[in-house]
């Protein structure tokens, strides 16, 4: 399956912008109590971060989708354990979403940038999850050999490596 809503295509922009968020929203919570921007600037970090959920929702989405292909592949508990993690991913940045459209709507009290503040702040929970559920996908590709469902081949060692029979030569550089 090549198609453009394929597992491992789609889980990169969740992932990039887990890293990114905490960076953004500190940056603009900074300039919004420094008034070096107006308040609502704020609304950038509230549409990355809907971004961010809707992406890790397809994530997720196309995740489940793709769990009957490689379940034969990798054990059960580490499907588990990176379907949780995920879970968990998207469940807080649905949390940290609420939070930062709330300090959106309460931009013109002083509580607004209290509220961003507390918004920034779990913008680094939501990247220690994803960093949980990119290490636990990780585990599943370059640990329990996932990725050979999708590759067609029928070389392939128990380990991940190529097996000795049917070497090609192509690749022998010992010349």
């Amino acid at each position: 399956m090549d198609g453009i809503l394929f597992h491992p295509k789609v889980v990169h922009l969740p992932i990039a912008l887990g890293i990114l968020m905490p960076l953004l929203a500190a940056g603009l919570t900074v300039a919004w109590w420094r008034n070096w921007l107006p308040a609502r600037s704020w609304a950038l970090a509230v549409v990355l971060q809907a971004i961010l959920l809707g992406s890790g929702f397809l994530a997720l989405q196309t995740g489940e989708a793709e769990e009957d292909r490689v379940e034969h592949l990798v054990p059960e508990q580490a499907l588990e354990a990176h379907e949780e993690a995920a879970e968990a991913f998207v469940w807080s940045s649905a949390a940290v979403f609420g939070v930062m459209l709330l300090a959106l709507l309460a931009r013109r009290r002083k509580s607004g940038l209290g509220i961003a503040t507390a918004a920034t702040v779990g913008t680094l929970v939501v990247l220690g999850l994803g960093y949980r559920t990119g290490q636990a996908g990780g585990d599943l590709v370059y640990r329990h050999n996932a990725g050979q469902a999708y590759s067609g081949a029928k070389g392939i060692a128990p380990t991940g490596g190529a097996a000795s029979a049917g070497h090609d030569d192509e690749y022998d550089d010992d010349d």
